[in-house]
Order: structure tokens, then C-alpha cells, then sequence
């Protein structure tokens, strides 16, 4: 199974969860099998710097990734809408690591999304236009 974790951290596995999917900075991208961490990889999301459409991008490069799940906080509504129709699960993020997401997901601690999360009324947190160095 592969999951793609949204991360503001460039560190893989110790990066710090994204409170957000579409303009997180980074995806971790984990390889589990047999109930262990196989192979993972950081991808920069470039979704993160679009004037709109960031969640439908991001979804598109989650895609491409060839995932079944997604570990997020929060997915907007046009990305939660192409993730759907794609088949790919999400599941709401918990712990503050991408480590602690995966190893909650294996225990089958976390949660499924079943419907779009808004961050702040319309406009998000504005973390996409925030830089992490």
C-alpha cells in the first residue's frame, strides 16, 4: 500500500504534519507492507504556489504517485472531490510527525475523511503563501 502524508518538512519521515493538503509545501510518500514502513520518499508539492486550483493539482500529483490513501488534516473540497472519483482514501492526520501518522495508521488508530474540510472561512490559513526554507 502507498500513502502520501502532507508535510511541511523536508526531513521524510520526522517532518511535521501540514495542517492543510493542497498547499502543503511536501508529501511523504510511504511504501507499507506486511505492516512496515518498506520505502518512502519526499515530493515537493508545486501545487503549493498556484493562485488557484492547488487542491485539484495537488490531487493530480498524489495521483501520479500511484497512492491508495492520503494522511491529511484537512482536504479542501475540489481535491477531496478528484481524490473520490480516483478512489484513493483519505484519512485524518493525527500525531505531529509523518512517523506518528503511519505508525497510527497501522495500528488502524486514524479515521477516515468522508467529507471536504475547509481550514478558516473560504480563504484557508493563508499557508500557501508562506515559505518554508
Amino acid at each position: 500500500m502507498k500513502i502520501a502524508i502532507s508535510s511541511i518538512g523536508q526531513d521524510d519521515l520526522s517532518s511535521e504534519l501540514s495542517p492543510i493538503f493542497g498547499r502543503c509545501p511536501f508529501f511523504v510518500i510511504v511504501e507499507i507492507e506486511n505492516n512496515e514502513i518498506k520505502n518512502h520518499k519526499r515530493i515537493e508539492n508545486k501545487a503549493v504556489i498556484q493562485a488557484g486550483g492547488a487542491g485539484i493539482m495537488a490531487a493530480q500529483t498524489i495521483a501520479n504517485e500511484k497512492v491508495n490513501a492520503v494522511i491529511s488534516n484537512a482536504v479542501g473540497p475540489r481535491a477531496f472531490d478528484v481524490l473520490q472519483q480516483l478512489g484513493i482514501e483519505m484519512y485524518k492526520a493525527q500525531g505531529s510527525t509523518v512517523k506518528e501518522a503511519i505508525d497510527l495508521f497501522i495500528q488502524g488508530k486514524l479515521s477516515k475523511i468522508n467529507g471536504p474540510g475547509v481550514m478558516g472561512i473560504g480563504r484557508g490559513l493563508g499557508l500557501g503563501r508562506r515559505r518554508f526554507n
